[in-house]
């Protein structure tokens, strides 16, 4: 039987998929760039554009959505393709989950939220040079009127630019081939885990968030590692994005701050992750050797990638 894989080196693996993510950063600004002088924006002074205005708003929405796709998810869909021998997207980890998984990754990432704004307002505390606190105010602005909707046609168109397409996309290349790489560079699950959670937050420059995004990156990677299937942490990052943004229409005070919780929920929430993730590892099957140690498809290593 032949091989599963056409680039069995991990280190190679990874060094394509850094060359796909960089192509297609630049592909990602030549078309934004050519959506923008189309919609009759100029190229230069985008960050000085009054978001408040309907057509630039539109612009930038489209702009959004455009980089979500290209930036994200087509290069994990060329590395699939070159990487191995047929049934990408099954390699990329779009293959059938447990209901129960299902489930428990969604009330797991919905309990995990007072801990996550907890974090979210340590890491706010932490000093930061003046120019990256000026970069967040400035997010912060452009958000709260990239959110802002008067009706729920708007909401709803938000939670699919913002909410759905980011999840899906983002989903697809830090676990479905990141995540996956890096566990096997370093032959340790978690290692992968929390290394990928690290970089996942990092990408998104967001220097204020940077600690609960790591943290839901690595219950992402927790979910998706122990069902074996993306649409765990698909779903998982959708109902974290989609309750923020459904939030934060009604609230916009809540884009750039967080609510104020006291600690013990907190740690009640802390409690409650670690208590669903033992429960999702119980009815976990995957191992290491099922995933890697394998060259060729047969019943006992459905996993393999």
């Amino acid at each position: 039987m032949i091989g599963h894989l056409r680039v069995k080196s991990p280190w190679s693996q990874l060094g394509l998929f850094l060359g796909l993510l960089g192509g297609a950063f630049i592909l990602a600004s030549f078309v934004m760039a050519t959506v923008v002088v189309a919609r009759g924006l100029p190229l230069n002074g985008l960050d000085k554009l009054d978001w408040s205005v309907p057509h630039t708003l539109t612009t930038m929405k489209l702009v959004q959505a455009l980089s979500s796709v290209i930036i994200f998810l087509l290069p994990a869909i060329v590395f699939a393709l070159i990487t191995f021998n047929g049934k990408p997207f099954f390699f990329l980890g779009i293959r059938p989950a447990k209901p129960q998984m299902v489930l428990l990754a969604m009330l797991c990432i919905l309990i995990a939220m007072p801990f996550v704004m907890w974090l979210g307002d340590l890491n706010q505390r932490i000093p930061l040079p003046e120019w990256m606190t000026r970069l967040e105010k400035d997010a912060g602005k452009q958000m709260s009127q990239f959110l802002k909707a008067g009706n729920s046609f708007e909401v709803a168109m938000n939670v699919f630019i913002i909410a759905l397409l980011p999840a899906v996309c983002e989903e697809v290349c830090f676990r479905g081939v990141l995540q996956r790489i890096i566990i096997n560079l370093t032959k340790n699950p978690w290692t992968g885990i929390i290394m990928t959670g690290v970089l996942f937050s990092a990408f998104h420059f967001q220097f204020q968030g940077f600690f609960p995004r790591m943290f839901l990156g690595i219950i992402l990677g927790a979910l998706y590692w122990y069902s074996g299937s993306l649409w765990t942490s698909i779903l998982a990052h959708f109902v974290n994005n989609a309750v923020q943004v459904i939030a934060v229409s009604y609230a916009p005070e809540y884009i750039d701050k967080n609510p104020s919780l006291p600690a013990f929920a907190a740690l009640v929430s802390g409690l409650g992750v670690m208590g669903i993730l033992w429960l999702f590892k119980s009815y976990s099957t995957v191992t290491y050797e099922k995933v890697y140690e394998p060259d060729e498809l047969n019943r006992s290593n459905e996993f393999l990638a």
